[in-house]
C-alpha cells in the first residue's frame, strides 16, 4: 500500500524523542543483541513499513512474523509480532518511537475493519471514510492505517479535492458562488464537495457544479428522505454523510442513496493496541 515512507518524516520522530544525548544508550553501549516485539491485544495489524523504517534509520533490521494487515489473536496471551536486531543502544533508541507509530496505526486499522465488516454485514454499498481529523504530523500514518483496516482515505489535505464547509459558504456568501469561485481555480480536474444542511442546500450546491453533497448532522430518517430525494434529482452526485457517526450508530444511516459516511472517530479517539520490545538473554537466543 505504502510505496515509499520519507525519511525525514522518520528522522524528526526520532530527534524529538531524542534531542541531544541518550544517557540510557550510553549505559547499554554498542553489543549486538535481538528484541522480540510482543503483541499483547488482538487486533490489525498495521504500520509495520514505519517501524521497520525507524529501525533501520538507527542500523538495525526486522524479521516480521506477521504480516501487514493480518489479525492478531492474543486472546490466549502474547504473541511474538517481529525480531528486532543490532547494537543495543541503537534497539532502545528507536524502540518507542517504533511503538508508539505501530500501536496507534493498529488502533485505527482495527476500528476501520470493524466498521468494514458492519457495512458488508448490513449488505451496503458505499464506502465508509475517514477525516481531516488527524494529529498534526502523523497524518500519513493515520490516514495509511485507515486504508489498512478496509476503510477510505477520504481526501488526503487540503490540496485534495475540494471541500466547502459552513465557514467558506458564509464568508463567500453563499453556497453557488463559493462553487463558482472554487471552479475557476479548481479546473475541471478537481471534484468540489459542499457541506448542507438541507435539501435545499444540497440542490444549490448540485445545481453550481458540485458533484459531492455532504449532508451534515442529519437524524438517520431524515438523511434517508433528503438523499433519495437528490438521487431522483442528480442520480450522479455523490452524497456523503457525517456528522457524529460512531460505530454504534453506523447502520442507521446506511442506505441505497448514501454513498459515503465519513466518521472522524477513526482518527480521533481511537484505542491503542497494545505492544512491546524486549531484548532476549543471550542464554535463550
Amino acid at each position: 500500500v505504502l510505496p515509499s515512507i520519507p525519511i525525514s518524516l522518520i528522522r524528526q520522530w526520532l530527534q524529538d524523542d531524542c534531542p541531544t544525548f541518550d544517557v540510557g544508550g550510553f549505559v547499554v553501549g554498542d553489543s549486538p543483541e535481538e528484541a522480540w516485539c510482543w503483541g499483547k491485544s488482538s487486533g490489525v495489524l498495521a504500520g509495520t513499513p514505519f517501524f521497520s523504517a525507524v529501525f533501520e534509520c538507527v542500523g538495525c533490521t526486522v524479521e516480521w512474523m506477521y504480516k501487514e494487515g493480518a489479525h492478531i489473536d492474543a486472546s490466549g496471551g502474547k504473541v511474538v509480532i517481529a525480531k528486532v536486531r543490532g547494537p543495543a543502544r541503537n534497539l532502545l533508541l528507536g524502540e518507542r518511537t517504533a511503538l508508539n507509530i505501530m500501536s496507534r496505526a493498529s488502533g485505527i486499522a482495527s476500528q476501520a475493519q470493524r466498521m468494514r465488516n458492519l457495512k458488508e454485514a448490513h449488505g451496503w454499498h458505499g464506502e465508509v471514510a475517514a477525516t481531516r481529523k488527524v494529529t498534526p504530523g502523523f497524518r500519513l500514518v493515520e490516514k495509511y492505517a485507515a486504508l489498512v483496516g478496509g476503510a477510505s482515505t477520504h481526501r488526503m489535505d487540503l490540496s485534495h479535492m475540494v471541500m466547502l464547509k459552513d465557514n467558506h459558504i458564509w464568508s463567500c456568501g453563499g453556497i453557488a458562488g463559493a462553487v463558482h469561485k472554487a471552479r475557476s481555480a479548481c479546473g475541471f480536474s478537481s471534484k468540489i464537495e459542499v457541506e448542507c444542511s438541507s435539501y435545499e442546500d444540497a440542490v444549490e450546491a448540485a445545481e453550481a457544479g458540485a458533484e459531492i453533497t455532504m449532508l451534515d448532522n442529519f437524524e438517520p430518517e431524515q438523511l434517508k428522505r433528503t438523499a433519495a430525494r437528490l438521487k431522483d434529482k442528480f442520480p450522479g452526485l455523490t452524497i456523503e454523510a457525517s456528522g457524529g457517526i460512531t460505530e454504534d450508530t453506523a447502520a442507521a444511516y446506511f442506505s441505497p442513496h448514501v454513498d459515503v459516511l465519513s466518521q472522524g472517530a477513526l482518527t480521533q479517539g481511537y484505542p491503542c493496541l497494545d505492544f512491546s520490545l524486549k531484548i532476549q538473554p543471550k542464554a535463550k537466543l
